[in-house]
């Protein structure tokens, strides 16, 4: 078995000049990127570089993909050659760790799938990915001077109204992200072509302040791009509790829905 195999990044349009602008980029491992173009439709192509098999077996990859270090480095050099792609040309991103025995079995997979492609290619040219999230915020807004405790409560009556005060703050903190919510539903069906629901974020993933409740991302016509970001930008607007994030343009990871299945393990195994 060759100490090298094939790790595709996307399937993309070959656009002019598209190989030319690769030249200079690499991957993954620090690997020269290159074109593997089909038999059937060479305007369809796999964009794709040479790693270390033994990085990418079966049972090497399960444990790589426990290791934080080196599961940041290929996801770094994944997105940036995607990125670059995106600049340049229509990309159907390929999930994470796609690869094949050789180049010769990555054009056999893209043979296969040359139709299915085109067509989701031809859905997503001229647009662009953005991601929504909504935050609710539930730490108590900045008080007024504290009213005198009030002598006739006990202390466990003192700490039920407490309670309630807060349930209060809470509920009123979710209403009003579901106004935001509707304003950036509102906005997704004026301007974008598609939406996708992602699992809200927690826990080290829930960056910003605050609960994470909407986690969302629009696939966006490019021409309709701004009225859409200053439409989500103001979702808020007026409401307290409430923070919108908008993070974009991104390739169309989470509308690429067709898969080019990598092979099992780097020693055989077929899609």
């Amino acid at each position: 078995m060759s100490d090298l195999v094939t790790y595709a990044y996307a399937v993309a349009r070959n656009a002019a000049g598209l190989e030319e602008s690769m030249a200079a980029l690499t991957g993954v491992a620090d690997a020269p990127v290159h074109l593997v173009a089909g038999t059937r439709d060479d305007e369809t192509v796999l964009v794709v570089s040479p790693v270390p098999a033994q990085d990418f077996q079966e049972d090497a990859l399960k444990g790589h993909l426990e290791d934080l270090e080196w599961l940041e480095a290929v996801a770094r050099a994944h997105n940036r050659v995607i990125d670059a792609l995106a600049t340049r040309t229509t990309v159907l991103p390929l999930r994470l760790a796609t690869v094949y025995l050789d180049d010769t079995r990555a054009r056999d997979v893209l043979d296969a799938g040359s139709a299915a492609f085109a067509e989701r290619l031809a859905q997503l040219a001229e647009h662009v990915e953005w991601g929504v999230k909504i935050y609710v915020d539930l730490s108590p807004a900045p008080a007024d001077p504290a009213p005198a405790p009030d002598a006739d409560l006990t202390p466990g009556r003192a700490y039920l109204r407490s309670r309630k005060e807060q349930r209060s703050v809470r509920d009123s903190a979710y209403r009003a992200a579901e106004q935001a919510a509707e304003r950036v539903e509102a906005a997704g069906r004026a301007h974008a072509a598609g939406r996708a629901r992602h699992r809200v974020q927690q826990g080290p993933l829930a960056d910003g302040v605050g609960g994470n409740v909407v986690n969302d991302a629009y696939l966006v016509p490019r021409d309709r791009t701004e009225e859409f970001r200053s439409e989500v930008e103001h979702a808020a607007d007026g409401l307290q509790g409430v923070r919108v994030e908008v993070t974009g343009p991104w390739a169309p990871y989470s509308f690429a829905t067709l898969s080019a299945g990598s092979e099992e393990t780097a020693e055989g195994g077929g899609p």
